[in-house]
């Protein structure tokens, strides 16, 4: 499908791991820009993605500007708490780009100010904060997919009798 998962500034190597087993499962490409909190190399990072990590390709970027410099021409989705549309109120093509903040703080206020059309929610009760991260991409990634029948995902569970 050619699906794009942009993390920017993640802090916990576990959700990094739980969503790179997400791209993996998906055929995504995940994108992690840079300040990280923590290395590539971190044991839990690889532990959360298992074995996994040869079925992503993951790209990394210094910072924002370098990101949005490598990939100019993409259609990119915010997700925030702050936004008026909810992630299945919008349609997304096929290798559009879906960011996601860091944990503590989310994206920066700036970047949704300028493209608050483009910023999509997932609903929740007003008393929670967020969703963990690695729940958040789940949730939106497979909303997108479904939006293209699971196109090129195999079938490959099969109940028997036994």
């Amino acid at each position: 499908m050619g699906l794009n998962i942009v993390l920017v500034e993640p802090e916990i190597p576990q959700n990094t791991g739980n969503i790179a087993r997400t791209c993996a499962a998906i055929g995504a490409d995940l994108h992690l820009v840079e300040p990280l909190g923590f290395s590539i190399e971190d044991k839990y990072l690889k532990r959360a993605g298992l074995d996994y990590w040869n079925l992503v390709n993951v790209k990394t970027y210094k910072n924002l500007d370098n990101f949005f410099q490598q990939n100019a021409n993409g259609v990119y989705f915010y997700a925030t708490t702050k936004a008026d549309k909810t992630y299945c109120d919008v349609s997304y093509p096929k290798d559009c780009y879906i960011l996601f903040g860091k944990e503590t703080k989310g994206l920066p206020e700036e970047l949704l100010c300028d493209n608050m059309k483009h910023c999509i929610r997932i609903p929740m009760v007003s008393d929670a904060r967020s969703l963990n991260l690695s729940n958040s991409v789940a949730i939106v990634v497979y909303e997108a997919m479904r939006q293209h029948q699971f196109s090129h995902l195999l079938h490959i569970g099969h109940l028997t009798k036994y």
